[in-house]
């Protein structure tokens, strides 16, 4: 009987974390929601060495890949603007945002798509907005971006993301 219990327990158990995992949009979902019915066509980015090495100074963040994709909104041939789906784990767990840049490269929003923490620990919305039309060098907690409170590391773990994505445009895509 004590068998059945601790395996009832284990189940419950592995079951509770799954209840933390919250998947808000999926890609399409959420690349309509960046631009609408727009044409939508990837842009792939494999940064070489020296391209690597200036967008982990400019973003202050190791880049894990040598690949990049941006999501390009297009409209009668018009850029919209640059989507970019970035994930980072946060404790143990990933943060999955879709960064949606103008087509100058200034910040215009951050959504969150998937959070697979506890969900107190994820940003509000309004943090997220309070990060638009920042610059890239002002994009830190030592430049005015406030920390939140229980929140620490997933808002630490957002603006590496959003720093990254925004130092691969200025490196790879600014003309």
């Amino acid at each position: 009987m004590q068998k059945i219990y601790a395996l009832l327990f284990f189940v419950f158990l592995g079951f509770s974390s799954l209840c933390h995992a919250q998947i808000f949009y999926s890609k399409t979902e959420a690349l309509e929601l960046a631009f609408g019915k727009a044409t939508v066509e990837n842009l792939s980015l494999f940064p070489d060495d020296a391209q690597t090495a200036k967008i982990q100074q400019l973003a202050k963040t190791k880049l894990e890949s040598g690949l990049f994709t941006f999501y390009v909104g297009k409209e009668n041939g018009k850029v919209l603007g640059y989507a970019a789906i970035e994930s980072e784990t946060v404790r143990t767990k990933p943060e999955t945002v879709m960064i949606l840049l103008t087509p100058e490269g200034e910040l215009k929003s951050v959504t969150v798509l998937a959070f697979h923490e506890p969900p107190e620990y994820m940003p509000p919305a309004r943090w997220f907005e309070l990060l638009a039309k920042r610059s890239l060098d002002d994009m830190d907690f030592s430049k005015g971006v406030d920390g939140v409170s229980g929140a620490t590391l997933s808002t630490r773990s957002a603006l590496n993301s959003v720093r990254k994505v925004m130092a691969i445009y200025q490196v790879m895509v600014k003309k």
